[in-house]
């Protein structure tokens, strides 16, 4: 008998010790409730309660949380049907708020997170939705943080994690993408016509001048060489004049003899004329060159030397002309 009272102390009192020793791990917090009414949190490490008056609510979970946001169908503002998912990241700042203000802490944000992200996809185009996934986050962040906010919950981060536009939307997109990439090659090669058109454009300009400034400096040659020929002719002409005023009919020859050179050598060399009539009487041409070197003495003076006159060409008595054949240029 006194076995078994002292068996039933024993289990008594390791029931007492029990309820009155608590120890919190790190990470968690417990909510102490007092005949059922909430007078305070123990944080991590150990505590003492009233055994049969004060007892543990509610066992929280102090570190960051990640919820996943169930997939929906979310129809845009331009009627396009994409599905969406996402998760949100949560941590709990005040134990007694999340245990004592809301049944259910992850469902409830889960659906408040369904709830604004349809809206927020709902008021945007597709377009919009599939290139500002930031923007989405950012105002799904600010909606559902200040949602949670009496709840005792921090919303540290929301992000979507997957958008899958319908069949027939992904259908088009490739189509588009195909088209954009057709239009962007077209361009870059019309760029490259341009750029091509234009190199060669300046090419074909700078040729143009190199070729202008070429004839530029060939005809200002041109112009010194007559000018010059000029001078040496106009001073050879006065030389002549002065010797025709002393009286000298060796000047007027010297003239004679010029052009009717000149004006065989054109005869000659025409394209046209396949035969050349070549005078009989060359002695007269010799004798009018022979004159030439008498005013050439009679320019340099009697001290200089005059090249020998050349002896008179013997013609046939009977042939007046001949015709001697030439081949045209």
């Amino acid at each position: 008998m006194e076995l078994t009272v002292s068996i039933v102390f024993l289990v008594l009192a390791f029931f007492i010790l029990f309820a009155a020793i608590k120890i919190v791990p790190q990470g968690r917090e417990f909510t102490v409730e007092r005949f059922g009414r909430y007078t305070r949190t123990l944080k991590p490490g150990i505590s003492f309660l009233t055994p049969f008056v004060e007892g543990v609510g509610r066992r929280v979970n102090m570190m960051e949380q990640v919820l996943d946001v169930p997939q929906q169908e979310v129809i845009t503002k331009d009627n396009a049907v994409v599905k969406v998912d996402g998760i949100v990241f949560i941590q709990v700042m005040d134990a007694a708020a999340a245990a004592y203000r809301v049944d259910n802490l992850n469902y409830a944000i889960a659906q408040l997170a369904m709830t604004n992200l349809r809206t927020v996809v709902g008021s945007m185009e597709l377009d919009e939705v599939l290139s500002q996934r930031d923007q989405i986050n950012t105002r799904l962040l600010h909606v559902i943080d200040a949602a949670t906010g009496p709840w005792g919950v921090k919303v540290a981060r929301i992000e979507i994690k997957d958008l899958m536009p319908g069949p027939d939307i992904t259908n088009a997109m490739a189509r588009q993408m195909k088209a954009e990439r057709e239009r962007r090659a077209v361009i870059t090669e019309a760029d490259g016509e341009k750029s091509a058109a234009i190199a060669r454009a300046e090419g074909a300009k700078q040729a143009a001048i190199l070729e202008a400034e070429g004839r530029r400096e060939a005809a200002y040659r041109d112009a010194e060489a007559r000018e010059r020929e000029a001078e040496a002719e106009a001073k050879a002409t006065a030389m002549v004049s002065e010797a025709i005023a002393r009286g000298d009919v060796n000047a007027i020859n010297y003239f004679i003899a010029q052009k009717y050179v000149e004006a065989f050598a054109k005869l000659a060399e025409s394209p046209q004329q396949k035969t050349v009539i070549v005078p009989a009487e060359m002695s007269a041409l010799v004798g009018t060159v022979g004159g030439i070197g008498e005013l050439v003495k009679a320019i340099n003076g009697p001290d200089r030397p005059v090249p020998p006159r050349p002896a008179p060409a013997q013609t046939p008595p009977r042939t007046r002309s001949s015709a001697v054949p030439t081949t045209g240029a």
